[in-house]
């Protein structure tokens, strides 16, 4: 049997659930839906959805089953975690409603078309990283300063130290190590390494 789950979230204790609860329970009235579980947590959306309940709730989501929330902003603060999240529910067959954006996703033309916009605009992320490390690079080589590396030195270290700020930044954000491998491309080896020298300095 189909499941229907409405997910809830609010950044802090000082907010209430109870506006996203009274939205859903009009969207349920006005489209003769259902809500059989309620999931509501109050934590960052800045925090990967794999460490909240958002997580487990995905998981447990199969073909024919629908989320429910009362704005997309609600999965995530990060567009990319957002795209990401909406691919595997495109992916796995389960209708995705945003209650005040009035938007659908499901198995249709125009959610694959929305889906492959989600893939090129990951890839544009990626691309941008690229370009701002190829861009400090030639910037080193135009100040004199000698490109490659010594023996024993990891190129992949070296970027991390050269996006140091950023990293930092977002940890302190709610990121996690997780996340923030997958956006630049390193081990959780490489990238505990980098922490821990970090906090050392």
């Amino acid at each position: 049997m189909a499941t229907v789950i409405a997910y809830l979230r609010v950044s802090t204790d000082k907010q209430t659930l109870e506006n996203q609860r009274s939205e859903i329970r009009r969207f349920e009235n006005n489209h003769k839906i259902k809500v059989d579980k309620w999931v509501e947590e109050i934590t960052s959306g800045k925090v990967k959805d794999c460490d909240r309940k958002l997580g487990l709730a995905l998981k447990r989501l199969k073909k024919g089953d629908t989320l429910i929330v009362c704005e997309l902003s609600r999965l995530s603060r990060t567009l990319l975690d957002i795209m990401s999240i909406m691919r595997t529910l495109l992916e796995r067959g389960v209708t995705l409603y945003s209650v005040k954006e009035n938007f659908c996703l499901a198995d249709n033309i125009s959610s694959k078309v929305i889906l492959f916009a989600f893939g090129l605009a990951a890839e544009i992320e990626r691309d941008l990283i690229s370009l701002r490390t190829k861009e400090a690079l030639a910037c080193r080589k135009e100040q004199g300063i000698v490109l490659g590396h010594k023996a024993g030195v990891c190129p992949k270290m070296e970027l991390l130290k050269y996006n140091k700020d950023d990293i930092l930044r977002q940890l302190d954000e709610g990121s996690t190590i997780g996340r923030l491998c997958e956006e630049y491309r390193v081990s959780r080896g490489t990238m505990s390494k980098f922490l821990k020298e970090s906090a050392l300095r």
